[in-house]
């Protein structure tokens, strides 16, 4: 019942909002280390509240690079089947308890819609220039490094799994279609 959806203070294009609990970082010695939140997923950025009414998220991160999977190794108990994690090569991963593990799968789905979207456009972004140079950079370097650009860019994403032309991108399709 939670589905209706609520108007959103400057709220771009939500694509699914919802209550979830979401693990916290360092669990508080009383409290349960899951954490009701009412989240939020544009088509940039996830944000999560206090609760649906709060005007200033908790906290948000932008979606672009994260990936979505299912989880059911973050809990023992009866709801195992309601978890999953965005994951994301170099930054903090989030891990999440939907209230049933259908709405766990929506969640995983629309995020992986967005990305699979979010990869094949070119976005029109404030860092148009920079997208623009790691593009040529795909296309003319085969693995040169030999300006500083280039190897600032390599820095900035550690990860082994990702190749060339996906330098941008989430990894588009390495997720099979649950």
């Amino acid at each position: 019942l939670e589905e209706i959806p609520r108007p959103l203070r400057d709220s771009g294009n939500i694509l699914k909002q919802g209550y979830l609990e979401k693990r916290s970082r360092e669990p508080s010695f009383f409290g349960s280390e899951w954490h009701k939140r009412w989240c939020v997923l544009t088509q940039r950025d996830f944000f999560y509240y206090a609760n649906e009414k709060s005007k200033q998220p908790k906290g948000s991160f932008p979606i672009e690079r994260y990936r979505a999977r299912l989880a059911s190794q973050l809990r023992k108990d009866s709801r195992k089947k309601c978890c999953f994690q965005l994951l994301c090569p170099g930054k903090r991963s989030y891990e999440f308890t939907a209230p049933s593990p259908a709405e766990a799968e929506d969640w995983v789905e629309q995020i992986q819609f967005l990305l699979k979207d979010l990869s094949s456009l070119t976005i029109p972004c404030d860092e148009e220039e920079e997208e623009e140079e790691e593009l040529h950079k795909d296309l003319d370097s085969s693995g040169s490094m030999n300006n500083s650009h280039n190897s600032t860019l390599i820095l900035e994403e550690p990860s082994p799994e990702l190749e060339g032309d996906d330098i941008y991108e989430v990894l588009p399709g390495e997720l099979p279609n649950s």
